[in-house]
């Protein structure tokens, strides 16, 4: 079964995207919940048409994706976390955390948008990825410190 997506889906796809998905998933979660249409020749028509008068837009989109990246990566985060004697975090870092050491720093973006891939475990040097745009993504440097 082919869908439409209506939004970005994470390990799915982004906006726009014909994927291919396995017909109970698309019938009974993406199309319901009104984040994906089924991929029908008039809805690829429409598809088309509405892509080429988003073509403008988005390449305007993009070359503000690319700014904002380039201004994380230019960034060091520091975040603060309770830390015990033997060097361990308690608790978790988690991407809001992030997203509003970015929001500190003038960058506002989404926390769902970030995503930690290495466990943070204690204090030092850490990576975040951040996708802005289907084609532009970056990473965040981000200190954790005790607090």
């Amino acid at each position: 079964m082919e869908v439409i997506l209506k939004t970005d889906i994470k390990g799915l796809g982004y906006k726009n995207d014909l994927v291919p998905v396995k017909a109970g998933y698309g019938r009974n979660y993406l199309i319901p919940q009104g984040y994906a249409v089924l991929a029908t020749k008039s809805n690829k028509r429409i598809l088309e048409e509405n892509i080429k008068q988003a073509a403008h837009k988005a390449e305007k989109v993009k070359t503000e994706a690319e700014a904002v990246a380039a201004k994380i990566e230019s960034l060091t985060l520091e975040i603060k976390a309770k830390i015990g004697e033997s060097g361990k975090i308690f608790g978790k870092v988690t991407t809001l955390q992030i997203s509003d050491a970015l929001a500190l720093n003038g960058v506002n973006v989404d926390r769902k948008k970030i995503s930690i891939n290495t466990p943070v475990v204690g204090a030092g040097e850490y990576e975040a990825e951040v996708d802005l745009h289907r084609e532009v993504k970056t990473n965040a440097k981000f200190v954790v410190v005790a607090e």
